[in-house]
């Protein structure tokens, strides 16, 4: 967990779990002064709210659905980048992800978001970018599934689940997430796009 002594990826998971868990079972409050809220953002200075909200899930499986896929990606990709750039690309897809939504809800004054999905749709993106032909095992399917196909499984539930407009899931935080991955790579790095489709 800790190779190279890279410890923000685990500390993210683990300062994420912690903080959801105890929003959800022990205090609620907690959960209610993290939530983004894009009509308040500007008008009562909200500002952090755009990553505290990063760190609470509205449910279990929510909870699970996110560190299921940050455990599988997000390690091997700061041990790829090292610590300073994964972070720094961790944070521009939550940043850019809540962007998007401030966009779409600046003038709704009820809605509310959160969850990180912005920012594990950052990396998942950015590792498919540098590592095209990796393979997952997932249970319960027995057969390897290319990691290019768990994205875009990935991407389509999101989509989906944006069109039912239920709870306070951001939804739409993973199409634009998935998209600051890539604009993140193709800023730092843009020779691994020659990479991905030679």
């Amino acid at each position: 967990m800790f190779e190279n002594g890279h410890i923000a990826a685990p500390l993210i998971m683990a300062l994420t779990i912690g903080i959801s868990l105890l929003g959800l079972f022990q205090s609620p409050r907690i959960i209610e002064m993290c939530l983004f809220r894009p009509y308040q953002f500007h008008r009562k200075h909200q500002y952090d709210t755009i990553i505290l909200s990063g760190f609470v899930h509205a449910d279990v499986g929510h909870l699970l659905f996110n560190m299921f896929t940050f455990y599988f990606f997000a390690f091997p990709m700061e041990n790829f980048l090292g610590t300073i750039p994964f972070l720094a690309l961790y944070f521009f897809g939550l940043v850019v992800s809540h962007s998007c939504t401030w966009y779409k809800h600046r003038n709704n004054p009820g809605y509310a978001s959160l969850g990180a999905s912005g920012a594990i749709s950052a990396v998942l993106f950015a590792y498919i970018v540098y590592f095209p032909t990796t393979t997952l095992m997932i249970i319960p399917i027995p057969v390897p599934i290319p990691a290019v196909l768990f994205a875009i499984g990935y991407v389509a539930y999101s989509y989906w689940a944006s069109t039912q407009n239920t709870g306070r899931i951001n939804h739409d935080a993973h199409l634009c997430g998935a998209a600051s991955g890539l604009i993140f790579v193709a800023i730092t790095q843009p020779a691994a796009f020659i990479h991905l489709f030679s």
